[in-house]
């Protein structure tokens, strides 16, 4: 047996009646055929031949594979003339990549015990050519904000030949990327494809969108494969709180806003808090787009500026996209108002009234009345301190002028004169109904030296009394106050005292009897 160049191959066999010969034919060197199409495979047999059958075998030696045989085929692999005794064609549907390789019409001798192989055809060595599949494009494992690059990769598989072409392009841009791996590295029936590029973000992609684009010898047109990159993209908001700034009138309604600007996604939630506490959610407006497809979020908080939250500190806090907060804050600052003049006592504010006791007559006596305004304690108690310290001034100034009129000096003092005894005035004086005396500022021994004394003032001093004529009822009562002394007289004016010694001081009170 030997094979020729046009791969018929002449096979002659002895037989008792004489030589006899037959010819095996597998005219195909080559075949090509792309996935998913029928594959024909040709082989026949010619002259005289023995008995036994023909099988089909991809590979070669002990490892082939039987691919055709009357019984044992694949349901994909059929003869192409069935029953016929001379042509052994076969036909393979829907090829796959796995299906290249070289095969061989093999003719069998009938035998007692086995079938004998007695000649092999030539081969055809058959490849399949096989579309990529679909690119896949996938992005990072969590969204990134806006900065370093991030990368993103485009896959496809089951293709052959081995050779393929990838573009990236953003937006119809062409970018710049490192040429694909393809696997396996040696001969194979099909190959995988991966190839990655970097990309930075911006604000504005939330529109983008990444194309990985693959060409193949088998492709009559590009294979395409998108990525939104909204999908991989996180920006941030920016955050801002606004009024006031400026300090505030007391109990003055103002307003914070709190603006959450150009973020995305729009998955975002806004609390205030008052001090470090939350407080209420504030009143919220619509979650608005922006023309490049961020979004922006506003609330405000309407609060009353107390007293007690001067210097408060109001914060606005936003959780986006299940980040960590994001927070700015705004100080509420109220301005101290002007300090009022000072009034005399009226019946509105805080006053302070100096008035003589009715129960202590000869001292001066006066009561710090203050009263305190609720709305504003300070200034009151102010006005309470400067009403102290001038009581204690006009208690001082007495007690300076009654110790110069004791001293004798430019202050005015008062001389009482004793007259001499008669028997008819100490008649009068005995009776201690008649007389009714006083000593100011004497010393108890000269306050008895006599009963009945006559009062006179020197030329350079002042004496001053109180008297009526008539008894009087209960509404005529008069009350004097002086701060130096007390007279009180219900007998007539009586003629003025005649000098005496500038040594003697008296005062006296007379009230003559009914």
């Amino acid at each position: 047996m030997q094979d020729n160049p046009s791969r018929i191959t002449k096979v002659v066999f002895v037989t008792g009646a004489g030589a006899e010969e037959f010819w095996l034919l597998q005219p195909q060197g080559a075949v090509s055929v792309s996935a998913g199409q029928t594959l024909t495979l040709n082989c026949s047999v010619t002259g005289v031949a023995p008995a036994g059958g023909v099988k089909w075998f991809k590979g070669s030696g002990g490892g082939r594979q039987l691919v055709y045989a009357d019984t044992g085929s694949s349901p994909r692999v059929t003869r192409a003339a069935n029953g016929s005794d001379t042509d052994f064609t076969i036909r393979i549907s829907d090829t796959r990549p796995a299906d290249a390789g070289t095969y061989r019409c093999v003719k069998f001798k009938k035998g007692s015990a086995a079938d004998e192989e007695i000649r092999s055809g030539a081969g055809t060595a058959v490849t399949v050519s096989a579309s990529p599949s679909a690119p896949s494009v996938s992005g990072p494992p969590s969204r990134a904000e806006p900065g370093p690059p991030v990368t993103f990769t485009c896959t496809s598989g089951g293709f052959s030949p081995r050779n393929i072409t990838v573009t990236w392009l953003k937006n119809g841009a062409k970018l710049p990327a490192p040429q694909p791996r393809v696997l396996p590295e040696h001969e194979s029936v099909s190959y995988n494809m991966s190839s990655t590029v970097g990309v930075s973000l911006t604000p504005g992609d939330t529109r983008s969108q990444l194309t990985c684009q693959i060409e193949h010898s088998t492709l009559p047109a590009p294979l395409r494969g998108t990525y939104n990159l909204s999908d991989a993209l996180r920006v941030p908001p920016r955050l801002r709180v606004g009024d006031p700034a400026a300090p505030v009138a007391l109990n003055e309604s103002v307003t914070f806003t709190c603006h959450a600007e150009g973020f995305y996604p729009k998955d975002a939630s806004l609390t205030w808090l008052e001090n470090g506490n939350e407080t209420n959610l504030g009143k919220s407006s619509p979650l608005a787009e922006n023309p490049d497809g961020t979004y922006t979020l506003q609330s405000s908080l309407e609060v009353k500026a107390t007293e007690q939250r001067n210097r408060s500190m109001f914060t606005c806090r936003v959780v986006h996209d299940s980040q960590p907060p994001v927070s700015a804050s705004q100080m509420l600052t109220i301005s101290q108002p002007p300090p009022e003049p000072s009034k005399g006592p009226s019946s509105d504010g805080g006053k302070c009234t100096a008035e003589p006791s009715p129960a202590l007559l000869g001292n001066a006596s006066f009561s710090l009345v203050t009263e305190n305004n609720l709305s504003d304690r300070k200034i009151y108690t102010a006005v309470a301190v400067v009403c102290a310290v001038l009581g204690v001034l006009v208690i001082a100034v007495i007690y300076l002028i009654r110790v110069r009129q004791r001293k004798g000096k430019s202050s005015p003092s008062v001389r009482l004169h004793e007259p001499k005894k008669s028997p008819s005035t100490a008649l009068q004086d005995s009776d201690p109904n008649t007389l009714t005396y006083a000593d100011l500022n004497f010393d108890k021994q000269q306050k008895k030296k006599s009963t009945r004394r006559f009062m006179e003032m020197s030329p350079q001093l002042e004496y001053a009394c109180i008297q009526t004529g008539q008894p009087a009822v209960a509404e005529d009562n008069l009350t004097y106050a002086d701060l130096d002394m007390v007279h009180l007289s219900k007998a007539p004016k009586r003629p003025a005292p005649r000098p005496e010694e500038a040594i003697s001081e008296y005062a006296s009170v007379q009230i003559q009897k009914k």
